[in-house]
C-alpha cells in the first residue's frame, strides 16, 4: 500500500484526499459526454426542478471512481471494508441503471437493501450505542436486533442523501462538510480510526473534484449514482468509526454530523403520509425547495443549508474532543450565526420586491459543449425527492 511508505498517517491522508480529487475531477468530463451519449439526462419536465435545461447526469461516476481507485491505492482491505467496496460498487450500478431508465422505487429499495446485507455479512454491524435518556442502562444492546438495525440505518441514510439532492451543489458539498467531520473525528477521537480517516479522505476528496461541475451554474448533476453512493459510503463509515465507540457520541455524533438530510428527508415522509400520499412519491416540500418559494437564490440557498451543516459538524467535533456541556454552547452560537445569516439574506431579498423589483437570479448555465449534446433518446427524472 502507498500508505506504508508514506509514513506519516497526515500525509498519507493529504495525499489521499488530493488523488481522489484529481482522479474525480479529471474524470468529471468524461462521465459528462458518457451520460449524454447513452441518454442519462435530466430533463426539466414539472415544476419541482430547479434547472431550466437538459443536464446529464452520472456524475456521480465521478466520484465512485476518485474514491475506489484512492481505496485500492491507500488502504488495507480487510472483511468489513471489502462488504462496504462490494455494497458500495452494487449501489453505484443500481444508479447508473436508474439515471438512465427510471427504476421503480421498489426495485431500488430491493437493490439497496441487498448492499446493506452485504455490509452486515462481512461483519460490520451496530451491536451497542449508548443511551441519550439518562434513565436504564447506560448502554443499549442490541443482540438480534443489530442486523436489521443496521441495514435499516444504511439504506435510510442512502436515500435521505439522495432526497436533498435537489439544488446545484447542496448534496455533494453536505456530504463533503459530512465527510470532513467525520475524517476529523477519526483522528481525535481516543482511539484514533485511521481506517475511517482514509476512507473519509477518499471520499472527501471525490467530492472536492466533482464540486466544480457541480456548483451554480452546474455543469452535470451527480444522479442517483451520485447521491445513493455518498449516503451509503457515510452511513457505513458512522457505523465502523463512530458506534462501535461505547460512549455518548456514539448516539449522539452520526446524527449530528447528518442532521440535515435525516431531518429532511424524515419530516418529507412524514408530510406525505400526512396528507396520505406515497412517502417515495416526489414532491416540492423539501427544505431547499422551501427557500426556492421564499425568493432565495441558488446559491443563497446553498449556502445557508452549507451553514447548517457546517455548524452541525462542528457541534459533533467540540462534542468528541471536548464534552457535552461545551458541545452545546457551540451548537447555540452556531444556530444564532444561521439565523442572522437567514435574517440578513431574507433582508436582501425582501428589499428589491419593496421596490417593485425581482430578486436577482442565479447565473444562467453556459450552453453544452458540441460534443455533450442532449439526445432525443434522454428519460425525464421522476423519482428525485
Amino acid at each position: 500500500m502507498i500508505s506504508n511508505w508514506l509514513g506519516s498517517t497526515s500525509l498519507s491522508l493529504v495525499v489521499a484526499c488530493a488523488v481522489a480529487a484529481l482522479v474525480a475531477f479529471g474524470a468529471s468530463p468524461l462521465c459528462r459526454r458518457f451520460a449524454s451519449l447513452i441518454g442519462a439526462v435530466d430533463i426539466p419536465s414539472d415544476g419541482r426542478r430547479i434547472h431550466k435545461k437538459p443536464m446529464p447526469r452520472l456524475g456521480g461516476l465521478a466520484i465512485f471512481a476518485g474514491f475506489i481507485v484512492t481505496m485500492l491505492l491507500f488502504a488495507d482491505i480487510d472483511a468489513p471494508l471489502r462488504g462496504v467496496l462490494i455494497g458500495a460498487v452494487i449501489i453505484v450500478v443500481l444508479g447508473c441503471v436508474d439515471d438512465v431508465v427510471r427504476l421503480h422505487y421498489s426495485i431500488k429499495l430491493l437493490f439497496q437493501f441487498t448492499a446493506a446485507l452485504v455490509v452486515v455479512l462481512h461483519g460490520l454491524t451496530i451491536e451497542v450505542f449508548s443511551n441519550p435518556i439518562p434513565i436504564g442502562p447506560a448502554q443499549v444492546h442490541l443482540g438480534l436486533l443489530s442486523a436489521p438495525i443496521t441495514i435499516l440505518w444504511i439504506v435510510a441514510l442512502t436515500n435521505a442523501v439522495n432526497f436533498i439532492d435537489g439544488l446545484d451543489g447542496l448534496a455533494c458539498g453536505v456530504s463533503l462538510i459530512g465527510s470532513l467531520s467525520l475524517l476529523i473525528i477519526a483522528m481525535v477521537m481516543p482511539v484514533q480510526r485511521p481506517e475511517i480517516a482514509l476512507i473519509m479522505a477518499a471520499l472527501s476528496g471525490g467530492c472536492l473534484g466533482f464540486l466544480p461541475y457541480n456548483l451554480n451554474p452546474a455543469k452535470m448533476f451527480m444522479g442517483d449514482t451520485g447521491a445513493t453512493f455518498l449516503g451509503f459510503i457515510l452511513a457505513a463509515a458512522s457505523i465502523q468509526g463512530l458506534f462501535k465507540v461505547y460512549t455518548i457520541i456514539s448516539f449522539a455524533v452520526p446524527f449530528l454530523i447528518l442532521a440535515l438530510p435525516i431531518v429532511d428527508t424524515a419530516v418529507s415522509i412524514f408530510r406525505r403520509l400526512l396528507k396520505g400520499g406515497n412517502p417515495a412519491h416526489a414532491d416540492r416540500g423539501h427544505l431547499h425547495h422551501r427557500l426556492i418559494d421564499m425568493g432565495f437564490s441558488q446559491k443563497q440557498a446553498v449556502a445557508l443549508l452549507y451553514a447548517i451543516s457546517a455548524g452541525m459538524g462542528i457541534t459533533a467535533v467540540v462534542l468528541t474532543t471536548w464534552g457535552e456541556v461545551r458541545a452545546v454552547i457551540v451548537l447555540l452560537f452556531m444556530a444564532m450565526a444561521v439565523a442572522i445569516g437567514y435574517l440578513i439574506l431574507l433582508n436582501r431579498i425582501s428589499r428589491p420586491r419593496a421596490n417593485g423589483q425581482p430578486p436577482p437570479d442565479d447565473e444562467p448555465a453556459p450552453p453544452p459543449p458540441q460534443d455533450a449534446a442532449i439526445p432525443a433518446t434522454a428519460t425525464e427524472d421522476d423519482s428525485h425527492a
